[in-house]
């Protein structure tokens, strides 16, 4: 089932092999895709969907050092590149919005943005600066209403430039403890306003970003990656995590959005996502359902024939194996990552892994 055919939508897909959203840090000049962001990208078109990695809708969403925006005209030009590239490869591409709110510090951001979230307590551990190495998180600016307003627009904004840049659709990121998660956890999520204090409050935001995407273009092209449990940038599971997303999936079911992405971190030694829940999440969501984390050709093979899933993603591997999805088809050996090299400028350990063609 791996390598067959899938219609997600309204975007036909050669295989249900999906490439995940991978940072690789190559957007050096004023967070800009660039024509080696469209190698990479073209080298990997056999995946059945390709997702970016995550690309900021506000200046004040660039957290990490030269990731991606999605807000000018530059980055519509630059990202034309890269889906020309893919498209040019018979590939499937979506951008991935990611807004790393308080995950941030503000050397990495430009001249006027500012680190916000939806509290105001700073982000444990550090971020790599290239100015003066890893550095403590910025504190964040807790955000008001008018702040939450302006930033559902961004997003709406950013989902209306991918289309112009011709991207398939869009996934908003709601995981990895970045700005919509900083919503929906209720460790990170102190507000007592509307957009905190219960579940539903906690829900609310994302509810609104993706109805906000939907009408800039349509409910086929709005996808979502969601992670409870996971504990990156300081979140975890909360009394109630589970209710909490079963409803908020159920609310995102209604919409029709082009996909639900779950991602469980547990491979990398992290508290797994309960195998009951990914199954109610599965049941509460009447479309296409998008499994990642640690999976290689077999658990692929085994989540597809089990009925847990429609695709499965993964990650490291396409990094180093830009035609996995062929050496998975033949069984073929997969060159190895190589770790010091996924967040630095330049070609190397990004578009100079062999393939089985040489």
């Amino acid at each position: 089932m791996l390598f067959d055919a899938f219609s997600l939508r309204a975007t036909p897909l050669k295989n249900r092999a999906v490439m995940s959203p991978l940072t690789r840090s190559r957007a050096a000049e004023n967070n800009t895709p660039n024509s080696l962001m469209a190698t990479y990208y073209a080298q990997r078109a056999g995946a059945g969907l390709i997702i970016t990695e995550g690309t900021s809708p506000s200046p004040n969403g660039l957290g990490y050092a030269r990731i991606p925006g999605l807000f000018n005209d530059a980055q519509v030009q630059g990202w034309k590149l890269v889906t020309d590239a893919v498209h040019a490869k018979g590939g499937r591409i979506v951008v991935q919005l990611m807004h790393t709110g308080r995950v941030a510090h503000t050397d990495n951001l430009p001249a006027g943005a500012e680190v916000l979230s939806s509290s105001s307590e700073t982000c444990p551990g550090q971020m790599w600066t290239d100015t003066q190495g890893n550095q403590p998180h910025t504190p964040p600016r807790a955000m008001t209403e008018a702040d939450i307003q302006a930033a559902i627009g961004e997003y709406a904004k950013a989902a209306r430039l991918a289309i112009e840049a011709g991207f398939d659709g869009i996934e908003l990121h709601a995981a990895n403890g970045y700005l919509l998660e900083q919503f929906l956890n209720a460790k990170v999520n102190r507000r007592t306003d509307g957009y905190g204090g219960t579940a539903e409050g906690r829900n609310r935001l994302v509810l609104e970003v993706a109805r906000a995407a939907v009408k800039e273009i349509g409910a086929e092209r709005v996808g979502i990656r969601l992670s409870p449990h996971g504990v990156l940038n300081g979140t975890g599971a909360f009394e109630g995590v589970d209710e909490q997303y079963l409803a908020l999936v159920k609310q995102l079911s209604a919409l029709g959005l082009m996909y639900v992405h779950v991602l469980d971190h547990s491979a990398m030694g992290t508290p797994p996502v309960p195998a009951q829940l990914k199954t109610d999440l599965r049941a509460a969501f009447d479309g296409p359902f998008i499994l990642a984390g640690g999976l290689d050709k077999a658990s692929a093979l085994q989540a597809l024939s089990e009925g847990r899933a429609d695709l499965t993603a993964m990650g490291r591997a396409f990094i180093a194996n830009p035609d996995l999805v062929d050496r998975m088809r033949q069984d073929a050996p997969l060159n190895a990552p190589a770790p010091e090299t996924f967040y630095t400028p330049g070609a190397k350990g990004y578009t100079d892994y062999p393939t089985l063609a040489g």
